[in-house]
């Protein structure tokens, strides 16, 4: 049996992040459908992770990968989401994996919603991108985005420059300005982002004075390939343990 994923979103009072979240979790279902994949809830939205572990222990379900639905590892992924799986019941065996970020998948996901958005691949040399993420206090987080910033920029657009909707500067809209300082013919933002709520509103306020706004990735398919990915990585790893063991 494989192990169950179980995808750990952090849940908003803005109706669009639950949907976008099962949105994703089904594709991912549709890519993959050998494994059993749930979804749970840090907060604001249910199912809570915990009573998802609950229903999977009651069921008799022994093997579960918890995948953080996170783009960086920051404060959820290094502290929330490991005091939630040690309350998990005892006789589930949890591994958690890898957060999605940084992946160069992520980065096609990217280019997609701009595409999608209305630029070309013809406009990449005259664009300057503003890679938009959330924000974050943890300096391991920025260092992260602002390292896939530079990798992106070798991909070919005329320049690329991380921003932060919070915790963090510069902001979307200092971004946007800086770009225009620069020269940039077109000025588009990409959101960093895997679903709608209030920092990703915050973001596309920023953007204002951009050309292009691209949607947030969302169910893209690149991001539900990475998830695989971090899942399978996370069920060879315990199964090499199991093996050894035994």
């Amino acid at each position: 049996m494989k192990p169950v994923l179980l995808v750990i979103a952090h849940g908003s009072r803005d109706p669009r992040h639950a949907a976008t979240v099962h949105a994703l979790v089904r594709r991912v279902r549709s890519l993959r459908p050998d494994v059993r994949v749930e979804t749970g809830f840090l907060d604001f939205n249910i199912p809570s992770v915990q009573g998802v572990l609950e229903s999977l222990a009651a069921e008799g379900v022994r093997d579960v990968v918890a995948l953080p639905l996170l783009l960086t590892r920051a404060f959820h992924a290094k502290a929330d989401i490991p005091a939630v799986l040690r309350d998990a019941p005892p006789q589930l065996r949890i591994r958690q994996a890898e957060v999605l970020g940084p992946s160069p998948l992520l980065l096609s996901a990217l280019e997609r919603r701009l595409y999608e958005a209305g630029l070309t691949p013809a406009d990449k040399s005259s664009t300057g991108v503003v890679l938009a993420s959330a924000g974050s206090t943890d300096p391991e987080a920025i260092a992260v985005i602002a390292d896939i910033a530079r990798e992106w920029r070798h991909t070919g657009w005329c320049a690329v420059r991380p921003a932060f909707a919070s915790a963090a500067l510069p902001r979307t809209e200092d971004a946007v300005r800086e770009l225009r300082a620069l020269g940039c013919a077109t000025v588009a933002v990409a959101p960093y982002v895997l679903a709608p709520g209030f920092l990703p509103d915050r973001i596309a306020r920023g953007a204002a004075q951009a050309d292009i706004l691209a949607g947030v990735l969302g169910p893209a398919p690149e991001v539900a390939r990475v998830l695989l990915r971090r899942y399978d990585a996370a069920a060879a790893q315990g199964l090499l343990r199991l093996t050894v063991s035994a």
